[in-house]
């Protein structure tokens, strides 16, 4: 018989007695004809359930769901108590127009002269261009939004025909992409562009809608049960700017994996090392902005998707707090860890797409109170007092528990350098029930995932899976009604410590991923595979952004001895965007000098 725990309440937990405990997830590695054999025994009806009760209980997560008296209420969707306004921002209007959000946010950057960047002036060894960069080029008729339409085309055909294939759009029309470039390119010979991010080329994950691409959310069949008819709503904010859409880029099967394996259509390779990994489950957008086709992508993150990605491939992700972005059109719109986020290869644009997609939505209004919008303020002398005062937050123990520490010692010599050059300080915390909060996020993300995909896993389609998706749908079928409860109850506990952290400081501050990007099997091409070891070190820092619903944003701060990109991320207070943007710009400025360019990337705006 199981011995019953009793947790005590989280306000009187006792933080000096909380001993940091390194996880270590048991689940065995396999790929080809023995993961094949595992899935078709999973599925298998007694000695499935036998074997997926084994591993749970190997991963003490029976003991925390079934014998545990919670004493908190639960939580089923993020709850914040009202916040502090941040200091040096400027307000956005949500109910306005994209554009002129845009407007707004272009005014708030540093100063900037494309210009001398584009003689090659003062430019480090390597650098993507800026969207301002696009817009110099285009205004100034040094290029047009078709001139570069043709060069993305051309280099999209080529990854098109790789064998073994490794695509980065599931679905492109060249046609379509000249189109939306030919109008643009007339909007910038009239003189009438319609803002900062006209002719701006974004690559849209393929679980989001963007008219007339189905979403098939990396399966085969999903455009077959569910019809695209409009866009999303924060596509459709950035088509009013005059972004030009490329297509929906490739992705992790339905979001259900952290390395971007796809074995329906071929897997992205990441741009600094073709043999590896780019993380997912948004591995198309990020090899797209990073290999310099686009400026920007949209992303889902549900479990780290735009952050484990933009890591891995050295770009910059972030992922909004709960209910900013109005997810409405996308496959994940039902859940309550998801959001719609932005991908770009710098922090500014990142701030520039943030602005034009953000706006919540009217449930989400009344139930979740949210802060007004803002930019931080960076064209003001003040800027670097705004900064100085920001209070960084570091649970030692769980930053230093990687893979390599190659990414600790990077992300500390990142900090390092903030607190001597701005004066930021570092303060010791404590985040107890680490495991606590994983679990729970593993339980939340899976029940809402089966919930969304039963109806059409009855209807015969969940054959038609690949076989990690099947895994993971085997893994949440096990879970009951009482389990859910369960990990709501934690959430409200994970919730109090944080909220009680951000009493005494301003941002959470951990490397993005234990490890950099990881080899691609050989045998994982054709038929996927399952590594739960390497899904727990790339997603062992982003829960509480997904669980507790909290910003977060990773940028990159150098590179590990095989050259491969290692990300920092913020961790915000609810609502607390503009506060990360700033302190992510500065990071980005301080490890400028270090950036590589990757071994795979194409100068789509200045090719000859």
């Amino acid at each position: 018989m199981a011995k019953k725990r009793v947790m005590v309440a989280a306000k009187n937990i006792d933080l000096s007695a909380v001993e940091y405990e390194q996880e270590e997830i048991k689940a065995p590695h396999l790929t080809g004809l023995a993961f094949k054999l595992f899935v078709w025994i999973l599925e298998a009806p007694i000695i499935g359930s036998w074997i997926i009760s084994l591993l749970k209980k190997e991963n003490k997560m029976t003991q925390l769901l079934r014998n545990t008296v919670i004493p908190e209420a639960p939580m089923f969707k993020p709850e914040y108590p009202p916040q502090e306004p941040e200091p040096g921002v400027v307000a956005l209007d949500e109910d306005g127009k994209p554009e002129d959000r845009v407007e707004v946010a272009l005014k708030c950057l540093p100063q900037y002269d494309p210009a001398s960047c584009w003689n090659g002036d003062s430019t480090p060894s390597f650098r993507y261009w800026k969207i301002r960069d696009y817009a110099y080029a285009y205004r100034s008729k040094i290029a047009t939004p078709s001139v570069v339409a043709e060069h993305i085309i051309s280099v999209i055909e080529e990854f098109s025909n790789k064998k073994p294939p490794q695509p980065l759009l599931i679905s492109f029309n060249p046609e379509e992409v000249r189109n939306q470039a030919a109008a643009s390119t007339k909007r910038f010979e009239e003189g009438n562009p319609l803002s900062i991010l006209d002719g701006i080329f974004v690559a849209i994950k393929d679980d989001i809608d963007c008219f007339p691409h189905p979403s098939k959310g990396g399966t085969t069949w999903m455009h077959e049960v569910r019809t695209v008819k409009k866009d999303a709503v924060s596509v459709s904010r950035l088509r009013s700017c005059g972004v030009i859409f490329i297509g929906k880029a490739n992705m992790h099967e339905l979001g259900m994996g952290t390395t971007g394996n796809n074995s329906n259509y071929g897997t992205a390779r990441n741009p600094h090392a073709p043999e590896r990994y780019t993380g997912g489950s948004s591995s198309g957008p990020a090899a797209i902005v990073a290999s310099g086709l686009c400026s920007a992508a949209l992303g889902t993150d549900g479990g780290g998707s735009i952050r484990i990605p933009s890591s891995l491939c050295g770009v910059v992700g972030l992922k909004t707090t709960y209910g900013r972005t109005d997810i409405g059109g996308s496959l994940c719109d039902a859940g309550t860890v998801e959001i719609i986020g932005p991908i770009a290869s710098t922090v500014e644009d990142v701030m520039l797409v943030y602005s034009a997609i953000l706006g919540t939505s009217l449930a989400d209004r009344i139930s979740l109170n949210p802060s007004p919008p803002s930019v931080p303020n960076l064209s003001l002398y003040d800027c670097l007092n705004s900064l100085g005062s920001l209070r960084l937050g570091k649970y030692t123990a769980w930053f230093n528990d990687v893979y390599s520490t190659d990414i600790s010692d990077k992300c500390e010599d990142a900090l390092n350098l903030l607190s001597k050059t701005h004066g930021c300080e570092m303060e010791e915390i404590v985040i107890p029930e680490l495991h606590e909060m994983s679990t729970a996020h593993l339980v939340s993300i899976g029940s809402e995932c089966l919930s969304s995909l039963n109806p059409y896993c009855e209807d015969g389609h969940g054959a038609r899976l690949s076989y990690d998706t099947r895994t993971s749908m085997a893994l949440f079928r096990s879970f009951s009604a009482s389990d859910y409860v369960a990990a709501q109850c934690l959430r409200r506990r994970i919730m109090y410590y944080h909220m009680e952290i951000f009493k005494k400081v301003d941002v959470i501050v951990t490397p993005t991923t234990g490890m950099t990007a990881p080899i691609i099997p050989s045998s994982a091409l054709k038929d996927g595979e399952t590594d739960m070891r390497v899904t727990g070190y790339l997603m062992r820092f982003v829960i509480a952004g997904n669980l507790l619903g909290l910003p977060a944003i990773s940028i990159p701060v150098g590179y590990d001895k095989q050259g491969l990109p290692i990300g920092l991320q913020l961790i915000g207070r609810p609502w607390g965007e503009a506060s990360i943007l700033r302190l992510a710009l500065a990071i980005e400025e301080l490890c400028a000098k270090s950036k590589k360019r990757p071994a795979s990337f194409f100068d789509v705006l200045k090719s000859n």
